[in-house]
Formats: C-alpha cells, structure tokens, sequence
C-alpha cells in the first residue's frame, strides 16, 4: 500500500490536479475568510468553512477524476489487478494520497482561528472542532468521487457524475421536503451538511455526525474495492 500510496500522491502533483485543488479551495476559503472575518468582523472562522461547502463540489471532481478512470483509460489497471497486494491496499493508497492532498489546505486553515484570536475575540476551540468537520466532510466527498471514477474509464463522466452525486448530498435537507413525510424523517437522519451546521453555528461537538461522516466514507471505500473485486474475477 505504501508504494501505492507515494506513486499515487506523486502523481497528484505532476499531473497537476493536486495542486490545482489545493489552490481553489485555499484560494475562495480566504475570499471568505476575508470577507466575513477580516472585513465584516465575525470572530467565527468556521462561517468562511459554511459558505465554502460549495467549493469542494467543484474541487474535489478535479481531483478524484482520474484516480481510477485514467488508469482504466490506459489499461494500467491491469497491473493493479493483478499486483502482489490486495485490493483493499490498492484502494487505500490511492484513498489516503488524495486525503493527504486535502491536509494540506485543511493545515493552512489552522492558521485562521489564530489570526483572528490575535486581533479580537477568537473561538478557538468551536473553529477547530469545525476544521475536523471539513475536512471529514472532505473524505466522504473524496471518497464517493473515487467511486464513481472507478465506475467509468472517461474522466469527464467521472467529474460530472461526482459534482451531481455531491450536490445531491448538500441539496439533502432541501430535497427532503418534496418527499412524503414517513420517507423524509427516515432519511433526513442522513442530513449531510446539517453537520457541519451544528459544529460551526451551534458550536456542538456532533460524535454522530462523526460517526455518520467515517461511514459513509469507509461504506464508499468499500463500494470501490468490490468494483475492482469484481472487474478482477469478472
């Protein structure tokens, strides 16, 4: 997995995807920074994190796209199915480098809550709690990208049908009204962003939400080692 894993974060940033990815989410996360903590004065960081769930729905397509799709595309994949490690390492190498990929803004928003805190009255404690949230929300996003880029060999399909699959799950709470109220309050327990919300507007430590984040993260891993499972014995 180790080999997989250098190979894979190696290619992140030659192909340039990692960097591109870094540079969106870093760059409108410090628009609103700006905006609402610079400018307008709010001591809360984890506002610029609320307003910037939109940008993962582009950044995140552009980074998973090609995880599995190219190596489909050029018939690489082949190697993989037939290399001396288990699938699951596959996947989880290339899983981890794109989670390692998203760190890294996740590391520089760090700095936020201390620059605020600097010059007013921070909440340290409510926009840190509200980082790990992002960027759990981030592993789920990463996650079902890959599974949707294991399911295809074109890459433009990949990153179309993640951007979809993730604005499905933000629309979540807004699509849930236009069902029958027995469906709805089965599936609004599922409430994606809602979150994000309690960490950042309510400043609740939301152990449920984690959990519901690791798992839909961990149950989209999985989903993309059967699809290899089953193309290797297919």
């Amino acid at each position: 997995m180790k080999a997989i894993y250098l190979r894979e974060l190696r290619a992140c940033f030659t192909n340039m995807t990692g960097c591109v990815f870094i540079a969106v989410v870093t760059f409108f996360i410090g628009i609103y920074f700006m905006a609402n903590n610079l400018y307008y004065g709010y001591p809360q960081f984890s506002y610029a994190l609320l307003n910037g769930i939109v940008v993962f729905l582009v950044a995140v397509p552009i980074l998973t796209m090609r995880s599995m799709a190219e190596e489909r595309r050029s018939r690489t994949d082949q190697l993989l199915l037939t290399a001396p490690v288990s699938l699951t390492g596959v996947v989880l190498g290339k899983y981890f480098s794109m989670l390692t990929v998203l760190a890294i803004p996740m590391g520089l928003f760090c700095l936020c809550p201390l620059i605020i805190a600097a010059n007013g009255t921070g909440q340290l404690a409510s926009d840190y709690a509200s980082i790990l949230a992002f960027f759990l929300m981030g592993c789920v996003f990463v996650a079902v990208g890959m599974f949707l880029s294991a399911l295809t060999e074109s890459q433009v399909i990949a990153a179309v049908g993640t951007f979809a699959a993730l604005l499905v799950l933000y629309l979540w709470d807004d699509l849930m009204e236009f069902l029958p109220d027995v469906l709805s309050g089965v599936l609004s327990r599922f409430s994606f962003s809602s979150v994000l919300y309690n960490f950042a507007y309510y400043s609740v430590f939301d152990v449920g939400g984690v959990v519901l984040y690791l798992s839909l993260a961990g149950l989209f891993v999985f989903l993309t080692v059967q699809v290899l499972q089953k193309r290797r014995w297919g």
